[in-house]
């Protein structure tokens, strides 16, 4: 299998980038197998992340697709460049909870702030 993971992620996300020379790419093979660590352009990042990660999903099939053609299990993680979202304060903490659901209010009580508006 050599790098042809490798070869592959390198001309998909080439593809989907503004800044192709910045893709940097590393591969560690262990016992677990194939770890394929992305390094991107900040302005790269939703390109390759998509709408609700849809494109990194895709590209991680992919990259399973072509590890089971050669009997390996490869993994591709996406790290976090400088200027990045998390390095900014934006006020998430990193946690995926759910915003709690509003109370409910009677008829007569969104009636009544509606009129104050």
């Amino acid at each position: 299998m050599a790098e042809r993971d490798q070869e592959f992620l390198e001309f998909v996300v080439k593809g989907l980038v503004e800044h192709p020379d910045s893709v940097k790419i590393s591969r560690v093979v262990d016992e677990m197998g194939v770890l394929l660590t992305l390094d991107l352009h900040p302005e790269d990042m939703g390109k390759v992340i998509g709408r609700s990660g849809n494109t990194a999903k895709a590209i991680r099939t992919l990259l399973r697709v072509v590890g089971m053609k050669n009997n390996a299990r490869v993994n591709l993680k996406i790290n976090e460049p400088e200027g990045g979202m998390k390095s900014q304060d934006t006020g998430w903490d990193g946690s995926h909870e759910a915003p709690a659901t509003p109370q409910m209010k009677s008829l007569d009580e969104a009636m009544g702030e509606l009129g104050n508006i």
